[in-house]
This record gives structure tokens, C-alpha cells and sequence, in this order.
């Protein structure tokens, strides 16, 4: 299924492209001030009916919100963010990605998150390992001076305290789901994310993660996030190589 998944996301990924070569693509605004795209919209709709074409799996999207009473009972479902990072869409960063996971009793199993302008793609299942492109990537980085990162849009004063907390001053910006590839390939050690993401904004890099020595830890629960919650707001977390502690946590 992973091969079905990555060319549904490379076929997202072309559509998003097309709309990417507009100097100026059409811009709406949801409750939340955050922006949406024609892209965002082209691309939610393609995945939408190529999923449906390889699983008769309830399908979750940030574009596509069900309501709790409906999904409560999901025990494996598709997880989507048909375009990640549209900020450094509209700014022409090329960090800008396209996220597929599949959730199987709250814990992401497959994932695959797409970065359409660089030809990139990440790729994980439970227990197979992960891939960029077509190379097993693993973080087995024993770094002493950490390096960290954060978002090129969503940094917070928290974010930046926590760093400085850890003395760890080497700082990298990735927009998007890249920080988590890049933390899964070893170019960073830790990630913290000090305010609000969504389910969708981690689901696939989580598994990818995952596979590649990496963990991404609820700050509250002291636990990995899990999915399909009433509130798909994700607490903030603390991603990560397996081997460093800023939490005490437990699987």
C-alpha cells in the first residue's frame, strides 16, 4: 500500500506545483486567520478520491473536518494535510509538504510526507523502517552540541527559552512537516514545538519518526501524542532522538 500512497501524495504534489508557478494564487482566509489556497483545495480533493480508490478507510483531512461524533469509533482511518506549510507556500520557501498517514488504534502506522519542490519524499511503515526517496534514513547521531529547530512562521518566545534553557544555540529553520524529516535523517537532534499544530500536522512525520530512532512527546501527558482525540489540537510536544531526555515519558 505504502507504493499506492506515495504516488497519490506526487500526484497532490504536481497539482499543488501547477498552482505554485502563480505569482499570485488566489488567497482566502479560514476562522483562524489561517491562510487557504487553490492548491490546498485541488490537492484535499485528489487525495480524497485516490484513497478511496485503494481502502474503504474513513478518511480525516484538515480541509475535510468530521465531526467527533462521527469518527469517535474510527479504529483505522487516513489522516491527511493535503497542503502543509501554506505560509511558506505563499512565500515561495519550497518548504511547503504534502501529508499521508494511516492511524490504527491512535498511532500512526504509515506515512508519507512529500516535499513537491524539491522532489523529495519520506517514507515509513510500523516495524519496516524509513525511507527518503529511495534510501533507509535513520538518526544515529551522537552529537554533544545539539542542534535544534524551528519554524520559519511559528516560532514563540517559549520555543526560543527552551533552547536557551538546554544551551543549545545552533538553531535550523524548516518549514512545515520538514522539521521532522530533517530530524529523522540526523541533520537535527530536537525539535520543540512551544504552540498549536494540529493532528494532521504530525500524524505522518510521527511514524516517520518513529522508524528512524526519533520520538515526539506530549509536554502534558508526558507520553507520545495519539490520534483521533475529541480536541485535534495537539499539545505541545517535544520531538526528538530516542537517546536525549527533556521529558520524562514513557511509550
Amino acid at each position: 500500500m505504502i507504493e499506492q500512497v506515495k504516488k497519490i501524495a506526487y500526484k497532490a504534489g504536481q497539482e499543488i506545483l501547477d498552482v505554485y508557478k502563480d505569482v499570485n494564487p488566489d488567497i482566502k482566509y479560514k476562522k483562524d486567520d489561517s491562510p487557504v489556497t487553490e492548491a490546498d483545495i485541488v490537492s484535499n480533493e485528489i487525495i480524497l478520491k485516490e484513497l478511496k480508490n485503494i481502502s474503504d478507510y474513513p478518511v480525516l483531512s484538515e480541509e475535510t473536518v468530521i465531526p467527533y461524533e462521527k469518527r469517535r469509533n474510527w479504529n483505522k482511518f487516513w489522516l491527511i494535510d493535503p497542503l502543509d506549510g501554506t505560509k511558506d507556500f505563499l512565500a515561495k520557501n519550497n518548504q511547503f509538504t504534502v501529508n499521508i498517514a494511516l492511524v490504527e488504534n491512535s498511532k500512526p502506522v504509515l506515512g508519507v510526507v512529500l516535499i513537491p519542490a524539491e522532489g523529495l519524499c519520506y517514507w515509513a511503515q510500523r516495524g519496516k523502517g524509513a525511507f527518503k526517496n529511495n534510501k533507509k534514513i535513520y538518526n544515529n547521531s551522537k552529537r554533544v552540541d545539539l542542534i535544534g529547530s524551528d519554524s520559519n512562521f511559528h516560532s514563540t518566545e517559549q520555543t526560543i527559552n527552551f533552547y536557551k534553557t538546554h544551551k543549545i544555540s545552533a538553531i535550523r529553520r524548516y518549514g512545515s512537516a520538514l522539521k521532522f524529516c530533517k530530524l529523522s535523517e540526523g541533520e537535527i537532534d530536537v525539535y520543540a514545538r512551544l504552540n498549536g499544530t494540529m493532528e494532521w500536522d504530525t500524524a505522518a512525520g510521527h511514524i516517520i519518526m518513529n522508524e528512524s530512532g526519533c520520538k515526539i512527546i506530549d509536554i502534558q501527558t508526558k507520553k507520545e501524542i495519539f490520534y483521533n482525540r475529541e480536541n485535534l489540537v495537539n499539545n505541545h510536544f517535544i520531538a526528538s532522538r530516542n537517546d536525549l531526555e527533556f521529558l520524562k515519558h514513557s511509550r
